[in-house]
């Protein structure tokens, strides 16, 4: 049955996440716990500056998709659809997972003509329309802010924010990665957003099983090669190609924090022969799953059980 209006309006705030201003505050900030209800496929005109304190997994930008971990620091432009989809075990749950700051960029800038500096972040608002991952000193500094502004009141708060800011503007050119290519274009009607989000729904439901395009296709009632076009071009993945994406970075955490052999670890992450698995590894980490844990462990000096 098609999906109706009031399934869509239902629906909306886990696709188009509706920021409400407060009243006292020039931006919105909060922490979140994982899983949580609006961590999920989705996208605002805001631009959302985002800190991930403990946890691994995946983060979807447009079409770029990358691993992250903890200290992990990102700045999102106006509508670019995102989500931070974390690795968890079965009944894990991360409090305070996520440092998340929201705010409205063109608001800022309309200050200009009484504030004139502000216009220096013009190209760091650019850059963010495709996504910006920080990393080393710059991300380390942004979040250190990140966590001050939380206790922070009145012109303190204003004042971390602006520093926030300005540590993310001069971050070096090695220090900040663009995320989504330069062309993507996102169809970002309700409709689409929500067949996206039971699209990922499918996946991570079913990640360690039997995963089929004909079966999500047939329950968001199109053909396979109508879903494959629509999911490539609304995420910029393949389908399949995501699923071994997640797999695969699944079987990273167990090759790291666990005993498994390598072979039990190939059927519990979903695969049904150790060749596939084996093959899939090397596509996405150039390496197989022994070499992996045998470099990674060495490299962290924390030895893990024989493979």
């Amino acid at each position: 049955m098609p999906v109706s209006r009031t399934q869509l309006f239902e629906h909306r705030p886990a696709e188009l996440e509706v920021i409400l201003p407060e009243p006292q505050h020039c931006f919105r900030w909060f922490e979140h716990d994982y899983p949580y209800e609006l961590a999920r496929w989705n996208h605002h005109p805001e631009f959302e500056i985002h800190l991930i304190r403990q946890g691994s997994g995946k983060l979807v930008a447009g079409d770029y998709i990358g691993a992250f971990s903890a200290g992990h620091v990102a700045l999102i432009g106006p509508d670019l659809p995102h989500d931070w989809i974390g690795d968890l075990a079965p009944g894990e749950y991360l409090s305070g997972r996520d440092v998340v700051l929201q705010f409205d960029g063109a608001a800022l800038l309309a200050l200009r003509k009484a504030l004139p500096e502000l216009g220096d972040l013009q190209p760091l608002f650019e850059q963010a329309r495709r996504g910006v991952e920080f990393t080393g000193e710059a991300a380390v500094n942004a979040a250190r802010l990140m966590e001050a502004i939380g206790s922070a009141h009145g012109l303190q708060r204003l004042i971390l924010f602006l520093q926030l800011l300005d540590i993310l503007q001069h971050a070096p050119p090695s220090q900040a990665k663009a995320l989504a290519s330069p062309c993507y274009a996102p169809t970002l009607d309700a409709r689409s957003a929500e067949r996206v989000n039971q699209a990922f729904d499918y996946l991570m439901r079913e990640l360690t099983g039997d995963v089929r395009l004909s079966d999500i296709a047939r329950q968001l009632e199109m053909s396979e090669p109508g879903f494959s076009r629509f999911f490539k071009r609304n995420t910029g993945h393949g389908f399949i190609d995501l699923m071994r994406k997640f797999r695969v970075q699944r079987a990273c955490r167990l090759l790291l924090q666990s005993q498994m052999s390598v072979a039990d670890i190939c059927f519990e992450v979903g695969y049904a022969n150790l060749s596939n698995f084996n093959r899939h590894f090397r596509i996405e980490m150039h390496q197989t799953p022994s070499e992996y844990r045998r470099q990674t462990a060495l490299h962290l000096f924390n030895p893990i059980g024989k493979v």
